[in-house]
């Protein structure tokens, strides 16, 4: 029995827009969006509206930006909209209070394949470990953070030299259309789900820091390749640079395993004409792409051209 939907899209960044957009594209009842309030934004820190926000707009679509899920005058705006059905795509944890409020549920879009990769960073920790193949999840909202009963999942391969950066564009397309295919189940009766399997060591998606950010020289030259690609473009990976002066804090965005047999301890530098190799613990990392402070990200023989690598240089 095919159902009759009033659907509230909570979104805020760039991801969440394909998912939007694809929904009014096939002609579903969004009749509200809930995105993150107007914040200040770039060097100039203007205020600036979420890119969900924006799309909204131009659909000529009513939108909520609350500052306090919990907020009682918020949940009373979402009852007068007579919402049946929510979907949520890289927005805030929802209290049982919103999430319990629809008829037909709450479900979540989540860029991995549940059970691994709970958390906020999925798609940044499954290159970062070195994963061969991740995907989308959509699942029903419940007590706990994304462990709720799965609805849809589509897998894709992740390649040895992938970035983040590429690999969020392609799920980003591939979640938009899980999340349709996902209504048009629950619309025609047909939506079935199972539980997910509990795992002893399931992998971990936190929040990325200026900690988990930084990287260890003493970590392998694998470890190390797949941690830069990793974070690449954003947040970029960090190291302090030691070049005859005091450590700054620079960014490594791109860099390829080498060869080099050459003896040294873990951080020294090797350079080789306008080439910059740095040592792990186990090999020779080449460095392709880096970023020094108050820089522009360059490609390294450009930087090389105007910096000379004093023979103590390291990374720290």
């Amino acid at each position: 029995m095919k159902k009759s939907l009033r659907i509230a899209f909570m979104g805020t960044p760039e991801f969440a827009v394909p998912c939007l957009q694809l929904l009014l594209d096939h002609k579903y009842p969004v009749v509200l969006v809930v995105t993150a309030p107007d914040r200040p934004a770039g060097r100039g820190r203007k205020v600036q509206s979420s890119a969900v926000k924006q799309c909204a707009e131009k659909n000529g679509i009513p939108i909520i930006q609350p500052e306090r899920l919990k907020d009682p005058e918020f949940i009373d705006q979402l009852r007068e909209f007579q919402i049946n059905l929510q979907i949520v795509v890289a927005f805030r944890m929802l209290p049982e209070a919103v999430w319990a409020l629809p008829e037909f549920g709450t479900f979540n879009l989540h860029a991995s394949l549940l059970p691994d990769y709970r958390g906020a960073a999925p798609i940044h920790w499954a290159v970062i470990n070195g994963e061969v193949e991740t995907g989308v999840t959509t699942f029903f909202i419940d007590e706990q953070i994304d462990t709720g009963r799965i609805i849809l999942q589509d897998k894709t391969p992740v390649g040895p030299e992938e970035t983040t950066g590429s690999l969020y564009l392609r799920l980003m397309d591939m979640g938009a259309k899980l999340v349709v295919e996902t209504v048009r189940q629950i619309a025609s009766g047909q939506v079935v789900t199972r539980t997910q399997k509990h795992l002893q060591t399931p992998k971990k998606a936190p929040k990325l820091t200026a900690d988990n950010t930084r990287l260890n020289w003493e970590d392998s030259q694998k470890d190390l390749y797949n941690k830069i690609r990793g974070l690449s473009p954003h947040p970029g990976a960090w190291s302090y640079f030691e070049n005859g002066g005091d450590a700054e804090r620079v960014k490594i965005f791109r860099s390829q395993r080498d060869s080099n047999s050459a003896s040294a301890s873990a951080g020294s530098l090797l350079q080789i004409g306008k080439r910059l190799l740095v040592r792990t613990s186990d090999g020779w990392l080449e460095v392709l792409e880096m970023q020094l402070p108050g820089k522009r990200r360059m490609f390294v023989q450009d930087i090389l051209n105007g910096l000379e690598i004093q023979k103590s240089a390291r990374f720290l």
